[in-house]
């Protein structure tokens, strides 16, 4: 339904430690999706569409999914593994199976704030930015589920900082 950014003639930097791309199945990933806390308020229908623009792919242990400082084009969810997350050079976290690295490149073209280096072997569903934005303005109902999972989570990280 929606294509794919990805053209196998041009390769970025984030894409030299990818392993063969393949299309992700909506009977797959959709399921998966429902358990990430950004789409959580998303329908099985709604789920399925997102399933639809994601590429899904594995990555070595070892390799990077974003880079500090680097513009980013796309989100990705975390299928299968665990990853650390860095900070001038320091781990300040992991993000195992469920977690979201680099949402908020599917809305914003600011730097990545973090270096995300996978710890073990990764499958992952990477959702691209543009193929992101054509499904949000083809539904306003995810659009405004996502809005609420973002302000809710911001919420957390105002109330953490403010005690």
């Amino acid at each position: 339904m929606f294509p794919s950014t990805f053209d196998p003639l041009e390769v970025s930097s984030e894409q030299a430690n990818r392993a063969p791309l393949r299309r992700s199945s909506a009977a797959d990933v959709h399921v998966r999706f429902g358990s990430v806390s950004l789409f959580s308020e998303c329908s099985k229908k709604e789920l399925k569409l997102l399933a639809k623009t994601a590429v899904v792919e594995s990555r070595a242990a070892g390799a990077e999914l974003v880079t500090e400082g680097q513009p980013g084009t796309s989100a990705f969810v975390i299928l299968q593994g665990k990853c650390r997350v860095e900070r001038n050079g320091k781990a300040v976290g992991d993000i195992a199976e469920g977690g979201v690295v680099g949402e908020l490149s599917l809305l914003t073209r600011a730097p990545r704030n973090a270096t995300v280096v996978a710890q073990t072997p990764l499958e992952v569903a990477i959702l691209a930015r543009r193929d992101f934005l054509v499904l949000l303005e083809s539904s306003p109902t995810i659009s405004l589920k996502l809005l609420q999972s973002l302000a809710a989570r911001l919420q957390v990280v105002e109330s953490g900082i403010a005690t």
